[in-house]
């Protein structure tokens, strides 16, 4: 999760344990000796009024926002988070609560559907910042249930790996020149595989298909995923867009997939277990690195590898709610989970990459294709079930 901002670059730093603590600027004006001493002279000097009032007036402002800010984050007050589990942990609240003298309601959710239902009621009113992936993003900016984010109050962006700094670049993010998202932690779906059934890490998505592993690839349960990874197996640039002459091919290409499943999973303990006791030789991880650190945890003896063509891949922002009570301490939070602390228990408890180092289970070459809305997810999902159920490919297509 996502934590605060920051009023300009003149902020005063207190340390706090292993923690940087930024407050509100306190300036202090003291007087130089020559002011002290000073007397009249008989010297005349022109002064630009106008000039010195302007300046005056600007420097009155800084002070008067400086202590509006430092008021709004310091004097306490309640944050409603809404977030998926490990992203606001007891230890990472309190933490924050220290700093700010404010308390934190944190709820927590496991679909995008239960977020959606959580975040619409009330128009949003019952929270102030939540967690989102970027496709998801989508329909609450466009129903205007987040705000812009002002990133000059989120200062630790500038700790950010480049990919992530660079927004314009993230699908999703930037709507009219607008920033409505602040990337936290995300993940690809990657290949894991059995070492001692796959000498050679795999190199491309075809791996799925390959006849060797027949009846041992285990593979998630999810239409809008599995049509982009047949898109991407079938060289398609634009595996979240299907044209219609892509159709055929894709349905064609996941019951050639089928074909070679051991079974298809939905949680993540699921796909743990059947991987163990099943002796799965390869799998598509659709928690990647969540999987491969679960796996290891087992006592598997597994690799983890990104596929040529690029691995589909979820980010986790932070946005602030339409209704957000207290803007300053919502920027706060976001500013906060920027910070090493809460990176380093997203990587050592979840298993989950953040954005400000580099994450282990990457190489720099490694693609990453960021998720978009896909062209109509109720047509996947029922083509999908059809091609479970062991449907033809004449029947899946038919009305």
């Amino acid at each position: 999760m996502v934590l605060p901002h920051h009023f300009g670059e003149v902020a005063r730093t207190v340390f706090a344990g292993e923690h940087e603590v930024r407050h509100a600027p306190i300036l202090v004006r003291r007087p130089c000796q020559s002011q002290l001493d000073w007397k009249p002279t008989k010297t005349t000097t022109h002064t630009n009024v106008p000039t010195l009032l302007r300046s005056c007036f600007l420097w009155l402002s800084f002070l008067l926002a400086a202590c509006l800010w430092s008021s709004a984050v310091q004097a306490g007050g309640t944050l409603r988070v809404l977030a998926w589990a490990g992203y606001a942990d007891p230890d990472i609240v309190k933490t924050f609560e220290q700093r700010t003298g404010a308390k934190v309601e944190v709820s927590y959710i496991d679909t995008d559907e239960a977020l959606w239902a959580r975040i619409s009621k009330n128009q949003a009113g019952d929270f102030d910042v939540f967690a989102v992936n970027t496709a998801e993003l989508q329909r609450y900016i466009q129903t205007a249930l987040v705000v812009p984010i002002n990133l000059r109050a989120i200062t630790n962006t500038q700790r950010q790996l480049p990919r992530f700094q660079a927004l314009a670049k993230i699908p999703g993010i930037v709507h009219g020149e607008k920033v409505f998202a602040i990337p936290y932690t995300y993940a690809e779906m990657g290949l894991i595989y059995d070492r001692k059934q796959i000498k050679t890490p795999p190199t491309s998505l075809k791996a799925l298909w390959d006849p060797r592993y027949q009846g041992k690839v285990l593979l998630y349960n999810g239409g809008s995923h599995s049509f982009s990874l047949a898109a991407q197996a079938l060289g398609s640039t634009t595996p979240f867009a299907l044209p219609t002459a892509q159709w055929e091919g894709a349905v064609e290409q996941l019951i050639a997939l089928r074909r070679n499943a051991l079974t298809f999973y939905t949680q993540l303990d699921d796909s743990v277990h059947w991987f163990q006791s099943r002796k799965a030789a390869l799998l598509f991880a659709n928690y990647g690195s969540q999987q491969f650190k679960q796996l290891q945890a087992a006592g598997l003896d597994v690799g983890y590898a990104i596929p040529k063509e690029g691995a589909l891949a979820w980010l986790d922002c932070w946005v602030i709610t339409r209704s957000a009570k207290n803007l300053a301490l919502a920027e706060a939070w976001i500013n906060y989970t920027l910070e090493d602390g809460p990176g380093k228990v997203l990587l050592d408890r979840q298993g989950l990459a953040n954005t400000t180092a580099p994450s282990p289970y990457l190489r720099p070459e490694d693609k990453l294709i960021w998720l978009e809305p896909v062209e109509n997810v109720e047509r996947r999902n029922q083509l999908w079930n059809r091609i479970v159920s062991g449907d033809r490919a004449s029947k899946v297509l038919a009305p």
